[in-house]
């Protein structure tokens, strides 16, 4: 294994000494990935957001943590940057924001950790901006993409492993279990549809014309329960909290759901 370049011989943190090194051009891209809610995404698309236009603050917060990277990470070197920019990119089936930061100098040390950091604080801002509507917003990943300059020479990540949320894998067939028949029950009970009742929920709330947070509101259940099943990140609502926003929509949970034929 090579030594740690930020470690000196006694194994001490310390400051590597780049002034042997001849200034090159030195580039490097980073990106942040950040999943919302559905209205969270879509007041992030808008511009619309209670606290205003999200990815103008967040490319601004990007920038100026891209500059302040040293001040941020204590073993970094103060580098005059000659570009720092943030992009978006949107995955509407995923309710996703792409961040990518992308930061250039001529210098004799690399900017790596000024895109990571510029890709990072950008995501943060975004939470923030949207927070009022989304605390369950996940910040994903946060990985370097390219980099190119200097003695280690150009490096670009595999696109294959971008990291994804992925769901649980199913259980073997010989895993498998099987609802056990109760003497009272003439059939096993038939495990529920996650995607169906999401589904039936959705379509639901559009024809009643209820907006999660101020449904939420009503019934006096936590937003992110609501916002966790409409999202895909939770399976189930829990049944206290799918109860009071029955109550507050004045109907059954069968019909909430689109149970149909059930006792």
């Amino acid at each position: 294994m090579s030594k740690l370049s930020h470690l000196d011989d006694q194994g001490r943190a310390s400051m590597v000494d780049v002034s042997p090194k001849a200034p090159t051009e030195r580039i490097a891209s980073a990106e942040a990935t950040i999943l919302l809610s559905e209205e969270a995404f879509t007041l992030a698309l808008s511009g619309s957001a209670p606290k205003g236009d999200v990815l103008a603050t967040a490319r601004i917060a990007g920038i100026m943590a891209a500059k302040r990277t040293s001040e941020l990470i204590p073993l970094c070197h103060p580098l005059s940057l000659s570009h720092a920019g943030i992009e978006f990119t949107t995955d509407a089936e995923r309710h996703a924001l792409k961040i990518v930061a992308s930061v250039k100098t001529v210098g004799p040390t690399g900017v790596e950790m000024e895109a990571l950091t510029a890709a990072s604080v950008a995501a943060l801002t975004v939470y923030d901006m949207i927070k009022a509507v989304d605390r369950t917003a996940v910040i994903e990943s946060i990985r370097l993409l390219t980099k190119s300059g200097g003695k280690s020479g150009t490096y670009e990540a595999d696109k294959k492993t971008s990291p994804t949320r992925k769901e649980p894998s199913p259980p073997s067939a010989r895993a498998k279990a099987s609802p056990r028949v109760l003497v009272h029950e003439v059939a096993a009970p038939r495990p529920r549809n996650t995607s169906d009742e999401r589904a039936a929920l959705r379509a639901f709330m559009n024809e009643r014309h209820l907006r999660p947070t101020e449904w939420a509101k009503a019934a006096s259940v936590p937003r992110n329960e609501l916002y966790g099943f409409l999202s895909g990140r939770s399976r189930a609502i829990p049944p206290a909290t799918a109860e009071r926003l029955a109550e507050a929509a004045r109907v059954s949970i069968d019909t909430m759901f689109g149970r149909k034929g059930e006792r």
